[in-house]
């Protein structure tokens, strides 16, 4: 397993879980921290044990969102990471779930702050938890800025467009059930406690078909903005071979003879 000084990477049986590790700035970005969120990113997709990922912030925050410091160049922690920044300029959008999307499903914990960049990498994953006291919002308006993280084209997408103009044009900030109610997140629990949540998600998703899983999640970004005809052309396709699969037959069996599956990717 990687990671780097402000991203740490643990194995929850067969979750990765990701941590924003730099507490003392609510976990603002920084260039360690994304190389860690890249990395783990890579790993869970290159590793065929790992079914799903929770990716979550230390201490009282999720993200602040970019280091303000670091974007005004006034530096940033991490020179030594500037090389693989170097060969690949793509690097911290991939990182953002900008230029990236991990095959294996993406699980959301969020406490305390999720703010600008924070709210921006929020969009790229699949499935999102918040403690009550969590805050979202898109700030950059209010600092002369863009939200250049993806969230002009992807939020009108993921809630009402009403709900992401207004998000996006006032900057103001938007509590846990405020974000449930117009579908940024789908559950809140009590604080201190999202983490756990997300891992009881994880677990689901882990005994369920790892072939079938990625599939599905593939097919339903894949067919987003396709016509009702192409999309379901393109469902076909993806969806097919899945019932050819070793672990499809698998799934078969242990539903007669009620017991739990043991899936094998094949």
């Amino acid at each position: 397993m990687g990671g780097t000084e402000h991203l740490t990477v643990q194995r929850e049986g067969a979750t990765l879980v990701l941590t924003l590790n730099r507490p003392e700035a609510k976990n603002a970005l920084s260039l360690p921290m994304l190389v860690g969120l890249y990395d783990g990113w890579l790993e869970a997709d290159e590793d065929d044990e790992i079914r799903s990922i929770v990716l979550t912030g230390a201490g009282d925050a999720f993200c602040a969102g970019m280091d303000l410091k670091a974007l005004a160049g006034r530096g940033m922690e991490g020179q030594q990471y500037r090389d693989r920044l170097k060969a690949d300029p793509d690097l911290h959008w991939k990182a953002m779930l900008r230029h990236h999307r991990p095959r294996k499903p993406v699980i959301a914990a969020v406490e305390g702050h999720c703010v600008a960049g924070g709210t921006e990498i929020l969009q790229g994953t699949d499935i999102r938890v918040a403690g009550e006291s969590a805050t979202f919002g898109l700030f950059e308006v209010k600092r002369g800025l863009f939200p250049i993280g993806g969230s002009t084209v992807r939020l009108q997408r993921q809630i009402p467009r009403t709900h992401a103009l207004e998000m996006l044009l006032t900057g103001r900030p938007y509590s846990a059930r405020e974000a449930a109610g117009i579908g940024l997140v789908g559950h809140v629990v009590p604080d201190g406690t999202a983490r756990h949540k997300a891992l009881e998600i994880a677990e689901l998703i882990n005994a369920c078909g790892p072939l079938a899983v990625e599939a599905v999640k593939a097919s339903v970004y894949e067919t987003a903005e396709m016509t009702e005809t192409e999309g379901l052309a393109a469902e076909l396709t993806r969806g097919w071979p899945i019932f050819d699969t070793a672990d499809a037959k698998e799934g078969s069996r242990a539903f007669t003879e009620k017991r739990p599956p043991v899936y094998r990717r094949a």
